[in-house]
């Protein structure tokens, strides 16, 4: 029993038979081939795999990679369908927010840890930096209480904080990502009839589609369209696969990982969401779509050439929507081409 507050030690916690499951779905998925299957599965455009798509993945036998899919199976991460001569196989829609947030997260940490097994010291005085920082913004947001923009440039310092792999850059992620979000503050306080529509696109990490899709649409339509990325659960950094394309539209410098917030979704006047699920707050009022693309994280060099056109293709299709008069030039990257490997 809990001396403080008279309540038992099982009161905080799950139920032995949810612990049961859960554990049971995760020795199930703590193997590298079948984690190796959940990523193929998971970043397909489509969606789904075939059973020889899978047997690919590894030098084993057609009866080890069944008993590999049986044992997934049987857990209900995944499910399976005749199609033609092939089974394929989707994730569960129940596993699909779990598996996508276990690879958005999980896979760039483990990168990251073997890249960079030393972490970078940050700043000695911090709290001084802030301070002089949100001097900073409240001058470029005179209309915003000086203690509000205070607390937002210290929440979206520990936000960053939480995940950032590069310390030593957090100021100045910090600068953007609080100026970002007082002119959101701003934006929802005074609308304007003459601002420009402002789209947000939100996946988990916040390091891959999000961050592609924000670049598309700043190069299609610069400044007619303010546009935002988040992220449910974001990476350390943004994803490897996808810097080269960010590079090729010239914002690869400017891009890095952040967390959703709510001034962004209801300064937005269109919210994309790209595999987050339900995590997304829903406002009434806002334009909602849900964009079922790949994930470049976890996918090969030509599956990121893929994602890529699939969320050229669609950002192409909203602005033609949003800016009936924007003239748009030919898509921003070679169809079919593949990012430059890092």
């Amino acid at each position: 029993m809990n001396a403080g507050t008279g309540t038992r030690p099982e009161s905080y916690t799950i139920d032995p038979e949810i612990a049961e499951v859960v554990a049971t779905t995760l020795k199930a998925v703590a193997d590298p081939l079948r984690l190796r299957m959940l990523a193929l599965v998971a970043s397909s455009p489509d969606g789904q795999a075939s059973a020889g798509d899978l047997a690919e993945l590894a030098d084993v036998s057609g009866p080890t990679v069944s008993h590999h899919l049986r044992v997934l199976k049987d857990v209900g991460v995944l499910t399976s369908q005749r199609q033609a001569s092939w089974v394929h196989y989707r994730i569960a829609p129940a596993f699909a927010p779990v598996v996508r947030s276990l690879l958005d997260i999980f896979v760039p940490a483990a990168r990251a840890a073997q890249e960079r097994p030393h972490e970078l010291t940050g700043l000695s005085d911090v709290d001084r930096a802030l301070s002089s920082l949100a001097t900073e913004l409240a001058a470029r947001h005179p209309d915003v209480p000086a203690p509000q923009v205070l607390a937002t440039v210290r929440e979206s310092y520990t936000a960053l904080a939480r995940h950032a792999t590069a310390r030593q850059h957090l100021v100045a992620l910090t600068r953007r990502f609080a100026d970002q979000r007082l002119s959101d503050v701003r934006a929802v306080a005074s609308p304007s009839p003459q601002k420009a529509p402002q789209v947000l696109f939100v996946c988990v990490a916040n390091a891959g589609r999000s961050q592609l899709a924000a670049a598309l649409v700043q190069h299609y339509a610069g400044p007619a369209i303010t546009v935002r990325s988040a992220g449910s659960a974001p990476a350390g950094e943004v994803h490897a696969a996808v810097l080269p394309l960010l590079t090729e539209l010239g914002v690869a410098d400017a891009a890095y990982p952040k967390p959703l917030t709510d001034d962004a979704v209801r300064a937005a006047d269109v919210v994309i969401t790209m595999g987050c699920g339900d995590i997304c707050p829903i406002l009434p009022g806002l334009r909602y779509e849900d964009w079922a693309v790949g994930d470049p994280a976890v996918a090969s060099p030509a599956g990121v050439s893929a994602i890529r056109d699939d969320i050229d293709r669609r950002v192409r299709a909203l602005l033609t929507d949003l800016l009936p008069d924007l003239h748009l030039p030919e898509p921003a990257l070679p169809a079919g081409t593949r990012p430059a490997q890092s």
